[in-house]
This record gives C-alpha cells, sequence and structure tokens, in this order.
C-alpha cells in the first residue's frame, strides 16, 4: 500500500512540505493501528476522517441538512493543519 503514495508536488518543486504532508502515511498508520503514530505524522487526520464522512453522507441522505458539521469540522480540521504546519516547521 505504501508504494502506491501519491507524492508531495510542492515538496518534489520546492522542498517544502504543504499543509496536508503525512496524510496517507497517517492514515496507513491507523489502518495498522498505530495510533499514536498517526496523530505526531499528522495530527489532523482525526477530524478529517469525520469531515470526510459527514461530507460525503450528505450526498447520500438528502433529507437532513449536514452544513453546520462539515463547516465546523472543516474549520477545526483547517486550524489543526495550520497550527501543527507551524509547530512542527519552527519548533520541532
Amino acid at each position: 500500500m505504501e508504494e502506491y503514495m501519491l507524492p508531495c508536488l510542492s515538496k518534489k518543486l520546492f522542498g517544502i512540505e504543504c499543509f496536508g504532508c503525512g496524510t496517507q502515511r497517517a492514515f496507513v498508520l491507523l489502518c495498522k493501528g498505530d495510533f499514536t503514530e498517526a496523530f505526531y505524522m499528522f495530527p489532523a487526520i482525526y477530524t478529517l476522517l469525520p469531515f470526510l464522512f459527514i461530507t460525503g453522507l450528505s450526498f447520500i441522505d438528502k433529507s437532513r441538512n449536514y452544513h453546520k458539521p462539515i463547516v465546523t469540522l472543516g474549520i477545526l480540521n483547517a486550524v489543526i493543519m495550520v497550527v501543527s504546519y507551524f509547530i512542527k516547521h519552527f519548533y520541532l
């Protein structure tokens, strides 16, 4: 599974990781059951998965309004991604 991962275009072209770097590796670590390492790899993985699930559910179930949880999880996910990016690059 790891040999089929997509490379980060930003890292390849500019040598700088993007805000989403580590998402694929964190997902693989989650599948292996290594929850702590998945968090260290990409902390937003724990908000990204519910965000994707609820977004997918909103396309299937049109009878309910999923706008508020999607926006809330989207903002929370973006904040975690930005904060973890700066911590990773400027403090570690």
